[in-house]
């Protein structure tokens, strides 16, 4: 008996056509949702048939198919309002225009560099950006030598001036050391069978060798200069090479702003130390570059720029505006990361 009134409890509870009294569609999920009221429950089981409930209140048939078809009808008008299967297709947005197109001179040499050709050799190339260079060391360096015999009462044997074919020599046999390691400077120009190395005796004589290592310089240091530049001893070679490197190519339309560490353990005070960096010791300098690598400008990091402070300008701000100030007008498009981009950029 039990289990036959927990049968009829079941089935007094499905739901039939004429029960359902409102049917709600959730616009996030798009699933329906059926609900009824607490006496639409208790309706339905009053409704539902049962061995406890009295014949008098059995619903007739002919109420029953009225309402039935009335439910029909409320159903189907319900489901004619649900969100029909659509296609989803790109809004008709007007293409992007360009509103600042490039105007800048093809990619390639410059007008400067107009009798490089591919028959050029590289040395005529290497002379093209630092033959300035060149001429610089060669000033610097007598100069420095005249100024210290000058300034010693010491007798010394006079040599003489250095040349720019003495300065390439001396540059060249500084970059060859690189790939013939010894153990000491004079090592290079031994007669010792297991060390000899002919090619530096017979391009340049030791001591002449050591004269213009002793007495290198690059500017003069008398004259007046910043107090603030760190990098006053080489500013004027610096300033030349941007300078060349912008007058002889022209870059292409994109650009791109970024940093580099340049490997360097020597003492110097705006030596930086990165340790994520695989050189972790270096100089920090930052580069414009095109899509073909070429470094347009560049820039050293010497620590905080008081001037810069002084007019409440961002580190990264102020970076970005003196690289880009040779190639501004022109139309063309800067790539950077987060570390360079500002609001006021």
């Amino acid at each position: 008996m039990q289990h036959s009134e927990s049968s009829c409890a079941k089935w007094a509870r499905l739901l039939s056509l004429n029960q359902i009294r409102e049917f709600v569609m959730d616009s996030d999920s798009d699933k329906a949702q059926y609900n009824t009221s607490g006496t639409e429950d208790e309706e339905m089981e009053s409704r539902s048939p049962s061995r406890k409930s009295p014949p008098s209140q059995a619903v007739s048939s002919s109420d029953f198919s009225a309402s039935t078809s009335e439910d029909e009808d409320v159903v189907e008008n319900v489901a004619s309002q649900q969100p029909q299967s659509t296609q989803w297709t790109l809004p008709p947005y007007p293409q992007m225009c360009v509103l600042h197109p490039f105007t800048g001179a093809p990619k390639g040499k410059s007008s400067e560099a107009a009798h490089v050709t591919a028959q050029s050799t590289p040395l005529s190339v290497l002379m093209l950006f630092f033959g300035e260079i060149i001429t610089l060391l060669v000033a610097e360096t007598n100069r420095y030598y005249h100024d210290c015999l000058d300034s010693t009462d010491k007798q010394h044997h006079p040599q003489r001036d250095v040349t720019e074919a003495e300065m390439l020599v001396f540059l060249a046999l500084t970059l060859q050391m690189g790939h013939t390691i010894q153990g000491r400077l004079e090592d290079y120009w031994t007669k010792l069978e297991q060390l000899c190395c002919a090619f530096y005796r017979q391009t340049m004589a030791c001591s002449r060798f050591y004269h213009i290592l002793r007495f290198l310089h690059f500017t003069d240091n008398n004259r007046t200069v910043d107090s603030h530049d760190r990098l006053w001893k080489i500013r004027d070679l610096f300033e030349i090479l941007r300078t060349n490197f912008a007058k002889f190519y022209n870059p292409s339309e994109h650009l791109v702003v970024d940093k580099v560490i340049v490997k360097f353990k020597v003492r110097v005070i705006f030596k930086q130390y990165v340790p994520k960096k695989r050189k972790r010791f270096g100089i920090k300098m930052y580069k414009l570059c095109d899509s073909s690598s070429y470094t347009y400008d560049m820039g050293v990091y010497l620590g905080k720029d008081g001037q810069r402070l002084a007019q409440h300008l961002p580190a990264t701000h102020a970076t970005v505006t003196n690289l880009t100030r040779r190639v501004e007008g022109v139309g063309h498009k800067l790539y950077m990361d987060n570390f360079f981009s500002s609001p006021d950029l």
